[in-house]
């Protein structure tokens, strides 16, 4: 009976898409800390979390009437639905998934160093590196240059 509320037979209107990025913009302003660099915080920031997932999601409304596989609550199920019936293109669906792994991944490793969950990358150095390290990166020495 809620499937005609959740996957509306005609999609989200225009206006609809609208109210839904007024939401999320609204969302991110007030859910981001004052002062935090948008661009540290992994669900927030662009390209984060939320981005993919919102993404998805509104492809979710507009499709998912007449997709039945987009009707799922697992985000890599739901882009793939979307690739197989050609509303996402593949390249495009490989780069939001690498995006959301690495956003994942990232957080879990914040988890890991700080002890606590956190969306935002650490400020110390110290934890940051570390946080880098859990990730698979290793330190490289800058070569000096000219002075300026």
């Amino acid at each position: 009976m809620i499937a005609e509320f959740r996957y509306p037979l005609d999609g989200i209107s225009p206006a609809g898409v609208r109210e839904i990025r007024r939401i999320k913009a609204r969302m991110e302003a007030e859910r981001i800390p004052r002062g935090a660099d948008r661009a540290l915080h992994v669900k927030l920031g662009p390209g984060g979390l939320s981005d993919v997932e919102w993404t998805v999601q509104l492809l979710q409304l507009q499709h998912a009437h007449a997709v039945p596989a987009l009707r799922t609550t697992r985000t890599g199920a739901a882009m793939a639905a979307a690739v197989q019936a050609g509303l996402l293109a593949a390249e495009d669906a490989a780069q939001l998934t690498t995006a959301w792994e690495l956003a994942a991944r990232i957080r879990n490793a914040i988890v890991l160093v700080a002890g606590r969950p956190g969306d935002t990358l650490p400020a110390k150095h110290s934890e940051l590196t570390a946080v880098a390290r859990l990730l698979g990166y290793t330190a490289r020495r800058r070569r000096p240059g000219p002075r300026a």
